[in-house]
């Protein structure tokens, strides 16, 4: 199979690693989880009224947990969280849930969006792409997987419209350079801002520019808290970096440019309020060492973010 084909099977088939109980926090963690996750929902809801936006869909929202921050930031926001699973029954109740059949598509019922920051937080790193590898002639071929045992091999030559967006946005160069052919996430993501008559759409991931481009490829599974090989069974997550500048946006900074204009700071508390207001020094301790996370080079920091204004 090509890996896209592969891929989507893997994490949105009947038996794939998004629908399976627990989800992808039983192995491995974001920056929408635990206290990170408390700071960027309250800057995500800050962000909402800074654009008088009064509803927010979480696309890709896992078991809702960015969602659970969102509705303690800001109860008055509308929320709505979209993804495969049926909805968590732990989400406070005035939260909405779509399914969605996975990967690219989005539920019908989702569209004519008034109003509204939606988020898409890890969403389009798991937009299966085609994989594509340079043969010694130069030509950008598909590259085929077999899904029980994630060996490969080279198939036919990447064509038409995939083959467009690799000549203008990722050459490969040399024999053996692979390419996440991008395009199927930039259709992914105009068709989600589509669906917006009037707000902000903000696309969070890990990803990469023009000219920064990596020669082998980021294609990566995760087990239970461990990096492994990427086979596409259904046991692993798997996810590839995304190509950010081709999608269509007004802006695009890197996640601490982001939050630090949204008042995300990790500075510490003065130690003197450590001994006049013990509690509120260790909240704000606390505060800071989650800003931190999101912040930190190398880590959740080097997030991207694709912000596109709509109407």
């Amino acid at each position: 199979m090509t890996w896209q084909e592969a891929w989507h099977e893997a994490l949105y088939g009947a038996g794939g690693f998004y629908r399976a109980t627990g989800g992808p926090a039983a192995h491995f963690s974001t920056a929408t989880h635990g206290a990170p996750g408390r700071v960027l929902g309250a800057a995500l809801a800050r962000l909402a009224r800074e654009n008088d936006l009064t509803h927010v869909v979480d696309v890709g929202a896992g078991r809702g947990e960015l969602l659970r921050h969102l509705y303690a930031a800001e109860p008055a926001l509308r929320l709505t969280g979209v993804d495969v699973v049926a909805r968590p029954p732990e989400l406070d109740d005035p939260v909405d849930w779509l399914v969605s059949p996975g990967g690219p598509a989005l539920p019908d019922r989702l569209g004519d969006l008034d109003g509204a920051l939606v988020v898409a937080h890890e969403w389009l790193d798991v937009v299966p792409c085609p994989i594509a590898e340079v043969d010694e002639r130069g030509m950008l071929r598909q590259v085929l997987v077999d899904p029980a045992s994630g060996e490969e091999s080279i198939g036919d030559e990447v064509l038409g419209p995939d083959l467009d967006w690799a000549t203008a946005h990722w050459p490969g160069e040399a024999t053996g350079d692979r390419v996440e052919v991008g395009r199927a996430r930039d259709l992914a993501w105009a068709d989600l801002v589509a669906r917006l008559r009037r707000g902000v759409a903000v696309a969070v991931d890990y990803g990469h520019r023009g000219g920064d481009r990596p020669s082998s490829g980021t294609l990566a599974a995760y087990r239970r808290g461990q990096q492994v090989r990427p086979v596409p069974d259904g046991s692993c997550d798997l996810t590839a970096h995304v190509a950010m500048d081709t999608l269509d946006h007004d802006e695009l900074v890197d996640q601490r440019t982001a939050l630090r204009g949204l008042g995300v700071d990790a500075r510490t508390p003065p130690i003197a309020r450590a001994s006049s207001e013990p509690q509120a020094y260790l909240a704000d301790l606390a505060t800071a060492s989650a800003a931190g996370a999101l912040l930190a080079p190398g880590g959740f920091g080097d997030f991207l973010w694709a912000v596109k204004r709509v109407g």
